[in-house]
């Protein structure tokens, strides 16, 4: 599909106009509308086909570590043998109150 533009005085756009847009429509051109050799309108093809939803964003990401392991290092996993380390590292939690 090509992508060409090309200009036309208004007057011939108003006499030709269903062929240039059926022209438009089938070369994907586009085509500006001029009045006393002044651009005054671009006319180009409707964008139908927005594609699937599905898939379109294949290719756009790379995987850059280990996806399977953990997130967490294991040296921070000792916290489910000590539950209490959290809360000793809130600084809005009273400790011990009386």
């Amino acid at each position: 599909m090509a992508t060409e533009e090309r200009t036309i005085p208004a007057s011939q756009f108003r006499d030709q106009c269903l062929r240039l847009m059926d022209e438009i429509n089938e070369t994907g051109d586009t085509l500006i509308v001029t009045k006393h050799g002044r651009p005054v309108a671009i006319v180009g093809p409707a964008r139908r086909d927005k594609g699937s939803l599905w898939g379109f964003m294949k290719g756009t990401t790379r995987i850059l570590g280990d996806i399977d392991g953990p997130a967490v290092p294991p040296d921070d996993w000792d916290i489910l043998s000590n539950p209490d380390r959290v809360f000793d590292s809130v600084p809005f939690l009273p400790h011990d109150s009386p």
